[in-house]
């Protein structure tokens, strides 16, 4: 399977490392990307070929990976759309509705994905959405490409992805925002810049762990390091008192509405 990704930024990079990683070889491997220091940068890093030029980077591709920003999506797809014979095309833009890149390109064989930045080190979580007619083996060749760099969920309604959006594409700064007060917290209580950085994410790098491998809900978990009376409790009805948890239910809802907000904006084109 040829590939042929448009835009080389972090996403695509990610992909790429992971595919390689995975047994991909570098000719099969190519890249369509208007910045030539980022098509330096790509060629150097991973000997894959890269090109300013839509029709030669596609050329020969059983799969294009649209890794644009959603406000460039349009027209690449509508670039894209007079060359096409049948290529799956797999879109990592936010908000965009499979059926309006469908369109766009005059092509059906629509895969959707919302990734997530951990996939930059092969931990990433992504849902994906085929449109109907997208055939068994290309749903194989794009759960394939994005389970290079991590775990993977298939959706049979588009509009959870907005929710996908909202939890695992937008959750990792969620999780850097939570660390971020751990670490001022710490620096407040002694610790100086380096120690407070290592203890809080070490303390989420652990927990983490222990949630995967429990089979236990994480509510459970919690129950068991909650001791009455103790320091635990005391900090957790602090953050009830502030209702923390539902502040963070309600921040997730928002980003959820944007998504789908993004893709009525930007998918009347």
């Amino acid at each position: 399977m040829k590939i042929c990704f448009i835009g080389g930024g972090n996403m695509a990079t990610a992909l790429i490392g992971g595919l390689l990683a995975q047994g991909f070889k570098a000719i099969d491997l190519s890249v369509v990307e208007i910045n030539a220091d980022n098509r330096t940068r790509l060629t150097a890093q991973f000997g894959v070929r890269c090109s300013a030029d839509l029709a030669a980077g596609i050329q020969g591709c059983a799969c294009i990976v649209l890794a644009v920003k959603p406000q460039q999506l349009h027209e690449v797809a509508t670039q894209l759309a007079p060359m096409l014979t049948g290529q799956l095309l797999i879109s990592i833009a936010a908000g965009i509705r499979a059926s309006d890149l469908a369109r766009w390109a005059n092509s059906t064989a629509v895969v959707r994905a919302m990734p997530n930045t951990p996939a930059l080190i092969q931990s990433g979580m992504t849902g994906l959405f085929a449109l109907p007619n997208v055939a068994a083996a290309q749903r194989a060749q794009a759960e394939q490409i994005l389970a290079a760099v991590g775990k993977t969920l298939w959706l049979s309604d588009e509009a959870m992805l907005d929710a996908v959006t909202a939890i695992s594409g937008s959750g990792p700064a969620y999780v850097f925002y939570l660390i971020e007060a751990m670490q001022a917290a710490a620096i407040e209580l002694g610790f100086n810049a380096n120690e407070a950085r290592q203890l809080s994410q070490e303390t989420f790098l652990g927990a983490a762990k222990l949630a995967l491998a429990s089979p236990d809900d994480v509510a459970i978990l919690r129950q068991r390091v909650t001791s009455k009376n103790g320091t635990t409790e005391r900090a957790l009805l602090s953050l009830e008192a502030n209702q923390v948890k539902q502040h963070i239910i309600t921040a997730a809802h928002a980003a959820a509405a944007r998504s789908r907000e993004m893709g009525d904006e930007l998918g009347c084109a």
